[in-house]
C-alpha cells in the first residue's frame, strides 16, 4: 500500500467507513443557491469536523446512515449551514440526546443503514432551515426518475478536493434488477437499498455526504449509504429506501410524542 492509500485508508477509518466501499461524496454537480436545500444538516465531531450529512425530518429529529454512529457524546448536529469554512450566521447548534441505529443494520452487508438521532432542542424553522417531508411507506420511485443528492463530501473520485460549501447532483434512479446484475453489484442490493446514477458514470454522492438526502419530488426517498468507488459507470451510488422504513421512523418518534415535548 503506498501513502496515499494508507492516509485514504486512515480517513475512511475516523469517519466509521470500510475501506473496500467509500460512502458519501458530491462529484460532478454544482454548488446549489445558498440556504436553498434547507433540510440538509452537518453531522460534525466535537471539534468540528463533517463527517455525514442528515436530514431534518422533525424540529426534534434527523434522518441519517446508521454506519455515521460514532457515538451520541461525540456528535454536533449544525443546521442552516452552507459553507463549512465560514461562519455565516444561519447556522443551528444542537447536541444529540439520543442516538437510534435500525436494530437490523448489519454493517457488512450495508442492509438496513438507517439511523435516527433525536435533538437536545428543536431546531428553529426559517428561510435558512426547514423540514423535509417523507414518502409514504412502501411508495415506489420509478427507474429514470431524476432525483437530488447534497452533501459537503469530497468532489473528485480520487478524494483529493474537498469543498467548504454544500454540493448538489440531480441523478437518475436506476432498476434493482440492473443495479443487481453480474456486471454491478451481482446481488449484493437488497430490497431495503435503491441505486441511482448515469450509465456513463461521472456523477455521484458516494465519504462526507453519507447520511445525507436523496430527494425525489420533495421527499426524501433515500439516505446516501455506501459503493464501489465513486462516480464509476459499473457501480452507482447506494441509497438506502426510506420508505422501507417509515413505519419504524414513525413508531419511534410517536413513542415520544406527548411524552417530551409537542411537535
Amino acid at each position: 500500500m503506498n501513502l496515499l492509500a494508507f492516509w485514504k485508508c486512515v480517513l475512511m477509518e475516523l469517519i466509521v467507513v470500510n475501506c473496500q466501499e467509500l460512502q458519501g461524496r458530491i462529484v460532478g454537480g454544482y454548488a446549489p443557491l445558498p440556504h436553498s436545500v434547507k433540510y440538509i444538516v452537518s453531522i460534525q465531531t466535537n471539534n468540528s469536523q463533517h463527517f455525514c450529512g442528515g436530514t431534518l425530518i422533525n424540529k426534534y429529529w434527523v434522518l441519517t446512515a446508521a454506519h455515521c454512529n460514532i457515538g451520541v457524546d461525540q456528535m454536533m448536529i449544525v443546521a442552516g449551514d452552507y459553507s463549512l469554512a465560514m461562519y455565516e450566521g444561519t447556522e443551528q447548534f444542537f447536541k444529540p440526546h439520543l442516538v437510534i441505529p435500525h436494530p437490523q443494520y448489519n454493517k457488512d452487508t450495508n442492509n438496513a443503514d438507517i439511523m435516527l438521532i433525536k435533538l437536545k432542542a428543536p431546531v428553529y424553522l426559517n428561510r435558512f432551515v426547514s423540514i423535509a417531508p417523507m414518502p409514504r411507506q412502501d411508495a415506489k420511485i420509478t427507474e429514470g426518475k431524476l432525483c437530488q443528492a447534497s452533501g459537503w463530501g469530497f468532489t473528485s473520485s480520487s478524494g483529493s478536493q474537498i469543498p467548504s460549501t454544500l454540493r448538489t447532483v440531480k441523478l437518475p434512479i436506476i432498476s434493482q434488477e440492473r443495479c443487481n446484475s453480474s456486471q454491478s453489484f451481482n446481488g449484493n442490493i437488497t430490497s431495503n437499498m435503491i441505486c441511482a446514477g448515469y450509465s456513463t458514470g461521472g456523477k455521484d454522492a458516494c465519504e462526507g455526504d453519507s447520511g445525507g438526502p436523496l430527494v425525489c419530488d420533495g421527499r426524501v426517498y433515500g439516505v446516501v449509504s455506501w459503493g464501489y468507488g465513486c462516480a464509476d459507470a459499473r457501480y452507482p451510488g447506494v441509497y438506502t429506501t426510506v420508505a422501507k422504513f417509515r413505519k419504524w421512523v414513525d413508531r419511534i418518534i410517536f413513542s415520544f410524542y406527548g411524552r417530551c415535548q409537542k411537535y
